[in-house]
């Protein structure tokens, strides 16, 4: 038989899980919608979408749903993607 505690444990859990799945799923869709603007070569829309991934990133690693190293390193390669794209614009 389990705990009362138990159980609650396990419901909490399970809405964690489902929390934390739904911000990785847009933190992937917004990463895939990001790379194929910056491939397009669409600089405004990319650079809107980069603000958006760069909070979600940072949002996502103070939950603790994704690393802070690992949201820091995908800004970084973001931004530099990004720089290079203005670069070869301007």
């Amino acid at each position: 038989m389990h705990r009362q505690s138990a159980k609650k444990h396990a419901r909490a859990d399970n809405k964690k899980r489902i929390r934390n799945r739904h911000r990785k799923v847009t933190l992937r869709t917004v990463l895939k919608q990001t790379e194929t603007a910056l491939e397009a070569g669409n600089i405004e829309t990319a650079q809107e979408l980069c603000q958006t991934m760069t909070s979600l990133l940072d949002r996502a690693a103070g939950k603790g749903v994704i690393k802070k190293g690992t949201a820091n390193r995908q800004k970084s390669r973001l931004a530099r993607k990004l720089n290079a794209l203005t670069a070869e614009a301007a």
